[in-house]
């Protein structure tokens, strides 16, 4: 049920029981930021709403009729008690704050958000922080449904009600087995690529929309689809080890194995393989407390990347 309007404002009767302690209108007015002529208005109003004078009004100051004791002692409990609501509250936010639901790809979650958090836990050691991998159609279903409070996205396109910001620079790189028959050559043509069957990630991930992202900008349409369908990155690198078939992963994912010469890189004819990585959060709202933090960290990776060229 609604407040009486007698008593929704709660200002007023602190400012009240301000002018008991304090003995003036103005030493009051001073306590509550706001100047004498507003708190004597307030007050005004708050006698005539309560239909009794509250104060007797001296050369000397202010004291409190007998009215507007009793209306005192009645309204300092009430008063107590909004301020037990206030501290519950802030610890409700402080508790809220210190947890941080992050859902990000499989590239960023590996490779990418490991040093991030650590980065994070010096700034924010108390965060309690949730991690949630998966392709980035998901990623984005679990910002745009509040599960998640920033999310971590590889694909080109950015779903509708959402944020993004660029945060990491990525290139995907075509990857075979040593005995494979583009490790000799080492280099392909784009349609050569586009017409051969990939071990490749699943609908929806953000590496395979980048893949056909690229081949359609070049003009060549879609590609001739997966040979095997994984939704892990060990286990489409370990069917390209495996000598199944070539593979598109990120740069991130492979350098080891490109070291080691496990994988070896193939080069593809006019393709560019280079993408952002996005952070994205929900439209018209601003990442605060360890969500901003991280946001703050990522962002500054990749302006240091570019400081170094």
């Amino acid at each position: 049920m609604p407040l009486p309007s007698r008593v929704s404002d709660l200002t007023s009767f602190d400012l009240l029981l301000s002018v008991a302690e304090l003995g003036s209108i103005g030493r009051a007015a001073k306590a509550h930021g706001m100047s004498q002529p507003s708190a004597s208005e307030r007050l005004r109003t708050l006698e005539a709403r309560v239909g009794v004078a509250l104060l007797e009004r001296t050369s000397r100051g202010a004291r409190l009729t007998t009215a507007g004791q009793l209306v005192a002692g009645w309204a300092a409990p009430v008063l107590a008690r909004a301020l037990d609501l206030d501290a519950g509250i802030t610890s409700l936010r402080a508790d809220r704050h210190s947890q941080l639901r992050i859902a990000a790809s499989l590239t960023v979650a590996e490779y990418l958000l490991p040093a991030w958090l650590i980065a994070l836990r010096t700034v924010s050691p108390d965060t309690a922080t949730v991690l949630t991998a998966g392709n980035s159609v998901h990623v984005a279903d679990q910002v745009l449904a509040g599960r998640a409070d920033l999310g971590f996205i590889e694909s080109t396109d950015v779903p509708a009600g959402l944020t993004s910001r660029v945060v990491a620079e990525d290139e995907l790189v075509v990857v075979v087995a040593p005995g494979h028959p583009w490790a000799r050559r080492r280099r392909v043509t784009a349609g050569k690529a586009a017409a051969t069957p990939l071990v490749s990630r699943e609908s929806g991930s953000g590496t395979r929309q980048a893949w056909e992202h690229a081949l359609g900008t070049a003009g060549i349409g879609e590609s001739a689809g997966a040979l095997l369908e994984m939704s892990s990155t060990t286990a489409i690198k370990a069917a390209a080890i495996g000598g199944i078939g070539p593979a598109v992963l990120s740069i991130h994912a492979v350098r080891a194995d490109l070291a080691t010469r496990t994988l070896v890189r193939v080069e593809v004819s006019d393709l560019d393989l280079h993408r952002a990585l996005r952070a994205v959060w929900p439209a018209g709202r601003t990442p605060r407390g360890p969500a901003s933090d991280l946001l703050t960290i990522a962002t500054r990776s990749v302006t240091h990347r570019a400081d170094r060229r």
